[in-house]
C-alpha cells in the first residue's frame, strides 16, 4: 500500500460523490442512466445574482480578498440572519469560506480535540463523520428511524452527553431525511446543551428556505444559545449556486476568530466574485426563492406518492429539502439470478447496473437500512427513475 497518511487511511470517500462517479462512468459508457444521488438543484442561478457578479467583474473585483470576506458582503449577511432568523451577528462574526462544507470543517477542527465526543443525530449528513474523524474525534451516534420522522429528542440526546461531549451537529431542513425540527423541539435540545458548561452546537441550515413546513427557526434564536451554536449557512440550495462555492458561519467572536485563523492557512477568503454575487442573494427578498421552493415542494408529493406504489417500501413524509429517505429493510435478504441482496449499498448497486437510477445507500448518513434520493430533477426523469427502481425492486424475492 502506499505510504499515505493515517488520516487518509481512515477517510472513507463521499458515498454520494463515489455514487455520482459511477454513474458518469456508466453515461460515458452509452447507458442512460437517471442521477438522483447528487443534491443539486436543477435550477439555474437567478439573472439578478448573475448580473452582481458580472458587474463585479466589469469592476475588476479580482484581488485577494480578507480571509472571512469582504466587509460589505459579512454586513449584507449579518443582515440577512437578523431578517430571516432573528440572530443578531456582527460582520466580525460572520467567516465566509469555500462552500458550507469548508465551513464545517474549519468548525470542527477550531473545536474538537483527539478523543472529544462529538454526537450526531442520525441519520446525518455523509461528511460530518469524516470531518471528526479528521480532527481525531469520536463520533456517538443517536438515531431515529422512519416511524419518528428520522427526528432525535432531546431525552435522547441528554442520555448520549458525557464528560467528554464537545460539540453536537445536525441539519435542519435534514439532509438525507427532509425532515425539519420544530421550535418546540429545538428549545427542548437547547435545555440540554444550556445545562453543560462546555457542550456547542453545529446547526446546519444550508437548507432553511427549501421549508413546506413553515416559517424556518434557529436554534441560536433560543436565549441563551447564541454563544453556543455556530450557524453554518450557504447559497448552494436555495439559490441554485452549488458551484460558486460559497458558505458562511455566524458564530461567537471567539470562533470566528479560529475559523479565520484556520482558513487562512488553507484556502484565505473564498472567491471574490462569488462573494459579491452572494451579497445579491442575501440581501434580497426571500419571497425570490418561492418559486422553487414551491417546485421542490410539488416533486415531493409526486414521488412520495410514486414510491408509496412500490409494496414494502417504507416512505415518509420530509417537510423540507429535496430528499426522500426511503427504508429498504423488506428487500434485504432477497435474491434475484441467484445473488441475494445484502445490505443498502448491494440494492443501491443492483438498481444502478439493472435499470440505471443512481440513488445512494443510508449506511454512509448513519441508516443502513434506508437509500436516499434527490428529487431536485424534472417530473419527467422523476416519473421514469421511479418506474424503473418499481421494477428492480419486483423483480427480488
Amino acid at each position: 500500500m502506499p505510504p499515505v497518511s493515517a488520516i487518509l487511511q481512515r477517510l472513507e470517500e463521499s458515498a454520494t460523490l463515489a455514487m455520482a462517479r459511477k454513474s458518469r462512468e456508466l453515461t460515458a459508457a452509452g447507458f442512460d442512466v437517471i442521477s438522483l444521488s447528487l443534491g443539486e438543484p436543477d435550477f439555474n442561478t437567478p439573472n439578478y445574482i448573475k448580473q452582481a457578479a458580472i458587474e463585479a467583474i466589469e469592476q475588476n473585483v479580482s484581488k485577494y480578498p480578507p480571509v472571512n470576506g469582504f466587509l460589505d458582503v459579512r454586513e449584507a449577511i449579518s443582515a440577512k440572519f437578523k431578517r430571516d432568523n432573528g440572530l443578531f451577528y456582527t460582520a466580525n462574526q460572520i467567516v465566509i469560506s469555500t462552500g458550507a462544507k469548508q465551513s464545517i470543517i474549519n468548525v470542527i477542527l477550531s473545536l474538537v480535540n483527539p478523543g472529544d465526543e462529538v454526537i450526531l443525530l442520525a441519520p446525518y449528513w455523509v461528511s460530518y463523520r469524516e470531518m471528526v474523524n479528521i480532527a481525531g474525534g469520536n463520533c456517538v451516534v443517536v438515531n431515529a428511524d422512519i416511524e419518528r420522522n428520522f427526528k432525535v429528542n432531546a431525552a435522547e440526546i441528554q442520555a448520549a452527553v458525557t464528560p467528554k461531549t464537545k460539540l453536537i451537529i445536525f441539519s435542519s431542513p435534514c439532509n438525507p431525511t427532509g425532515s425539519v425540527y420544530s421550535r418546540s423541539e429545538l428549545e427542548s435540545i437547547a435545555q440540554v446543551v444550556l445545562a453543560q458548561p462546555d457542550l456547542y452546537i453545529i446547526s446546519d441550515e444550508i437548507y432553511e428556505h427549501i421549508n413546506f413546513a413553515g416559517d424556518h427557526f434557529s436554534i441560536a434564536s433560543v436565549p441563551g444559545m447564541a454563544e453556543r451554536t455556530v450557524t453554518v449557512n450557504g447559497v448552494s440550495k436555495a439559490f441554485a449556486m452549488t458551484g460558486w462555492r460559497i458558505g458562511y458561519i455566524g458564530a461567537p467572536q471567539w470562533i470566528a476568530d479560529a475559523c479565520t485563523k484556520i482558513q487562512g492557512q488553507f484556502t484565505s477568503g473564498a472567491n471574490t466574485i462569488a462573494q459579491k454575487a452572494t451579497k445579491a442573494a442575501v440581501l434580497a427578498d426571500p419571497t425570490e426563492t418561492h418559486h422553487m421552493r414551491d417546485a421542490f415542494k410539488r416533486r415531493r408529493d409526486l414521488v412520495v406518492s410514486k414510491l408509496k406504489e412500490i409494496k414494502g417500501l417504507g416512505v415518509n413524509h420530509p417537510d423540507g429539502a429535496f430528499y426522500l429517505f426511503p427504508d429498504v429493510s423488506h428487500f434485504l435478504g432477497k435474491s434475484v439470478n441467484g445473488k441475494t441482496i445484502h445490505t443498502a449499498a448491494e440494492l443501491c448497486t443492483y438498481i444502478l447496473e439493472t435499470v440505471y437510477v443512481a440513488v445512494v445507500d443510508g449506511e454512509a448518513f448513519g441508516a443502513p437500512s434506508c437509500i436516499r434520493l434527490s428529487y431536485a430533477t424534472s417530473d419527467e426523469l422523476l416519473i421514469e427513475a421511479i418506474s424503473r427502481i418499481k421494477k428492480a425492486l419486483e423483480q427480488l424475492s
